[in-house]
């Protein structure tokens, strides 16, 4: 289960777009993409894979805004969880509100569901709910790889400042979902340079274990 992944740090927020390709049959699955679709569009083509999936951490607009330009382009079946659909349904509300053009988003073509596996190629990715920053996010694992979205970053967690955001949830998130993961898992985030979960769970000052004292 040999998989490349690619990833495209774009935008004026530093995003990190993430493409996944299984080696063995040019399937892939591209992971939030919220500015630059073109430059994800070129590596999908430059590559000569045939996108399956896009796979939507969440629906804030930095992380959603290009999807439906991807799609349009190279295809994909857009997925999220259900709890983001109405942050899905204000994308380009949202981005106005934050000085960005606003912009129209892809339908949702599956229904996320916790635990559940998306099949791209020979590829596994498992869905593991991680609200808190918002609603519906979910990350997903690829082996020992896990795409945290805005959940846990290195060094930091996601703001829960924003509607539908509670840090209390995404404490429980990060130690329910992420932090039973093998401390030499890889953590590819939403903003910023990688980590592992065994950095974050000794070191991050937000849940990490002397967080708050512990």
């Amino acid at each position: 289960m040999a998989a490349r992944i690619h990833t495209l740090t774009l935008g004026p927020l530093d995003n990190n777009s993430y493409v996944v390709a299984c080696e063995a049959t040019l399937e892939a699955a591209v992971i939030d993409v919220g500015f630059e679709p073109q430059a994800v569009i070129a590596l999908v083509r430059a590559e000569g894979l045939a996108v399956r999936w896009l796979l939507g951490t969440h629906a804030h607009f930095d992380h959603a805004l290009g999807m439906l330009a991807v799609q349009q382009a190279v295809g994909g079946e857009y997925a999220l969880h259900p709890l983001d659909r109405p942050l899905l349904a204000e994308l380009g509300v949202h981005a106005a509100m934050f000085g960005f053009p606003p912009a129209e988003s892809p339908a949702i073509a599956h229904d996320l569901v916790d635990r559940e596996i998306v099949r791209c190629g020979e590829l596994e990715f498992e869905v593991l709910f991680t609200p808190g920053h918002a609603p519906g996010h979910c990350a997903f694992r690829l082996g020992e790889t896990v795409f945290t979205g805005d959940a846990l970053f290195r060094g930091s967690v996601g703001r829960t400042d924003l509607p539908g955001g509670s840090f209390e949830t995404l404490e429980r998130s990060i130690r329910e979902r992420l932090f039973t993961l093998d401390d030499g898992a890889r953590c590819l985030t939403g903003h910023g340079a990688e980590t592992t979960i065994g950095r974050e769970r000794r070191t991050n000052p937000f849940v990490g274990m002397f967080a708050g004292g512990r």
